[in-house]
């Protein structure tokens, strides 16, 4: 088998092409050298990328584009990973309880009379999140990540 097949359409190949590029014995030097601070534009890029793509409703773009995005969450992953602080499964499984959670209406017995009143659930789940996190749970997100 090779390694196109082996690594064709499952997350663990991806995964595992992930840790291969980012060995310091025999992976790629320019993977290896990256931190999360380096390859932060590169996330923001191919953000922007997906965005236009369904700007454009370019559907094989947009394929593509989530593509790359994901392998940034893999690449942060990894890099988690080789520090010991998680791995893309805790990432998984972390957004997955989070969604759980913040959708009371479809995994618990919840009942909102309307679209606003679920919104209004969200919000006071975030906010409950932050409080929980020991955060200010009405602090506004510092967006200067971005510039």
């Amino acid at each position: 088998m090779d390694d196109q097949t082996k690594y064709s359409g499952n997350i663990e190949g991806l995964l595992d092409i992930m840790a291969r590029l980012r060995d310091p014995d025999g992976g790629c030097p320019w993977d290896v050298e990256q931190t999360f601070a380096t390859i932060v534009p590169h996330t923001i890029e191919e953000a922007y990328e997906v965005a236009d793509a369904i700007d454009s409703n370019d559907m094989a773009s947009l394929k593509d584009e989530l593509g790359d995005l994901l392998f940034q969450v893999v690449f942060y992953a990894q890099m988690a990973k080789e520090a010991g602080d998680f791995d893309f499964h805790d990432v998984v499984t972390g957004v997955s309880e989070k969604m759980v959670r913040r959708h009371p209406h479809v995994f618990a017995d919840a009942v909102f009379d309307n679209q606003e009143q679920q919104l209004e659930a969200w919000e006071a789940i975030k906010r409950q999140e932050r409080v929980d996190k020991g955060l200010n749970p009405d602090a506004e997100k510092d967006e200067s990540a971005l510039e």
